[in-house]
């Protein structure tokens, strides 16, 4: 499983990135997750609010600092 968080390096993406990173490892889940900045491929994939998670290249997350809650749910 390949989770990538979208963003440019704002305060809230870096908190999206914590959050994801330690769901992934409370819940054991063997993931790859990946920090993607660059501005053009953000916008290339159609996202215009960041932060953003993606799962497997599919978009699920836009615009907000996801819960951990929420993060596990998107993984089980």
């Amino acid at each position: 499983m390949k989770i990538e968080i979208l963003g440019t390096g704002c305060p809230k993406c870096k908190a999206t990135e914590k959050i994801v990173r330690k769901v992934v490892e409370e819940i054991g889940k063997d993931a790859e997750v990946v920090k993607v900045e660059d501005l053009q491929e953000i916008v290339n994939r159609g996202v215009m609010m960041t932060p953003a998670v993606a799962i497997d290249g599919e978009i699920k997350i836009v615009g907000h600092i996801p819960s951990a809650e929420e993060i596990k749910k998107l993984l089980n």
